[in-house]
């Protein structure tokens, strides 16, 4: 939903419109630039970052809906949202989190240590469970890691006091030994959070595209 990036151009435009419409043009069906800005040269889409905000869906029933079914883990088990959301507070504050990442893409990541500033399993009314997690950075498979070992503890399988345990450990193999990464379907980026200053917008830039309207034109047949 909220997915960023940035790319440098040989010249100014004096205009975005025609750009955004030709980008959106070329693209896939399913992908759709909503908004394209000019950017101060400090501004990149992955290091002016200070925090993101993803959520991970949940649908708790016997029968999944199938609307929900792109976007949403089903869980035919009966889950227990109160030691769901105490073991998702252990999660708030720095931490170590190499037990929550993919070992295969550690090489991407030089530092495993991770503010997360808020950590909520909110109930969205209906079967519906939604992790609410956000922080400084993620490593590669983090929150559906984490979306796991809850999950699990939703189930009653394991106690909520397990996460101190695992993140304490440090090692990708505690986690297997109670969770497996949850399915990538039933996560979404929410938005992503800037420096403020590499936000201003260059002086005298073109005015930010958010698309045009096609305009009409009236019909010329007489009128009796």
């Amino acid at each position: 939903m909220s997915q960023v990036a940035h790319f440098l151009t040989p010249f100014n435009y004096t205009a975005l419109d025609d750009v955004h419409a030709a980008v959106n043009g070329v693209l896939p069906d399913d992908i759709r630039v909503r908004e394209l800005s000019p950017a101060v040269p400090e501004f990149h889409a992955r290091f002016s970052v200070e925090s993101k905000v993803y959520h991970y869906k949940i649908y708790n029933d016997a029968v999944m809906d199938p609307l929900q079914r792109n976007y949403a883990f089903h869980c035919t088990y009966r889950l227990n949202p109160a030691a769901m959301k105490e073991a998702a507070r252990h999660f708030v504050g720095q931490h170590d989190f190499s037990a929550f990442a993919n070992v295969s893409r550690n090489d991407r990541v030089t530092n495993p240590v991770k503010s997360i500033y808020r950590c909520e399993v909110v109930e969205l009314g209906g079967a519906l469970l939604q992790l609410e997690v956000e922080g400084s950075g993620f490593m590669f498979k983090q929150v559906r890691n984490m979306a796991a070992l809850l999950y699990q503890i939703g189930k009653e399988s394991i106690p909520p006091e397990i996460v101190p345990v695992i993140l304490a450990s440090r090692n990708r193999r505690e986690l297997a030994k109670y969770a497996l990464d949850a399915p990538p379907h039933g996560l979404t980026l929410i938005s992503v959070n800037y420096k403020k200053d590499h936000l201003q917008l260059p002086v005298d830039c073109s005015p930010v595209s958010f698309g045009r309207h096609r305009a009409s034109s009236y019909c010329k047949l007489p009128f009796y």
